[in-house]
């Protein structure tokens, strides 16, 4: 297998950035109904993004099933949607959300490897919290379904995005992958700075 070339890794990273920070759907008066809003949700919430791609690269860089963490937290994300769509609120989804940002920042800068099983647990207990975030700011809404749906395949798409990141950085230098996980650590604590 050919090792991607930095330029290769920094042109994912680089395609992978925000262009701006929200931090859920609904900061601009529910205007989210469509599938493309949803789509378009995780490419503009830095703590989203920072989220899914970190799964990945930590998956691609530690377990055997790389596809196991992705799938659960996906899964649970929509666990989490449904539950809030229905009218579930919970107080502290976002420190637990800043929480998932940290924990998971530092599992991709420690190169943590756990068992599959609990690896898929950890990333689908905080999926459940992103998801409610967003179903809860849907519940009352026309439809739903569309964004979730244009969520769900961006999320997939940004968990594929990191886990090819962290098949390039196998082969890179440790301080390569000790910055991208505490450049996802630091999103945690952004609305503090």
């Amino acid at each position: 297998m050919r090792t991607p070339s930095l330029r290769t890794i920094v042109l994912i990273a680089s395609a992978a950035v925000s262009t701006g920070a929200s931090a859920h759907l609904g900061t601009d008066a529910g205007v989210h109904h469509s599938f493309l809003d949803g789509l378009m949700h995780p490419l503009t919430g830095m703590d989203h993004m920072a989220a899914m791609l970190a799964v990945g690269l930590w998956s691609a860089m530690t377990a055997r099933r790389v596809w196991l963490a992705p799938i659960s937290f996906a899964g649970m994300l929509m666990v989490g949607a449904l539950l809030g769509l229905g009218g579930l609120q919970l107080s502290g989804v976002e420190p637990m959300i800043a929480a998932s940002l940290l924990v998971l920042g530092l599992l991709v800068a420690t190169k943590a490897q756990l068992p599959s099983l609990l690896a898929a647990g950890v990333v689908g207990v905080f999926a459940v919290f992103h998801g409610i975030a967003h179903g809860t700011e849907l519940a009352g809404g026309d439809n739903g379904w569309a964004p979730l749906v244009g969520m769900l395949v961006a999320t997939l798409g940004l968990h594929l995005a990191g886990v090819a990141i962290g098949l390039a950085l196998r082969s890179y230098p440790a301080w390569m992958r000790r910055v991208a996980g505490g450049l996802v650590a630091v999103v945690a604590v952004l609305p503090v700075l």
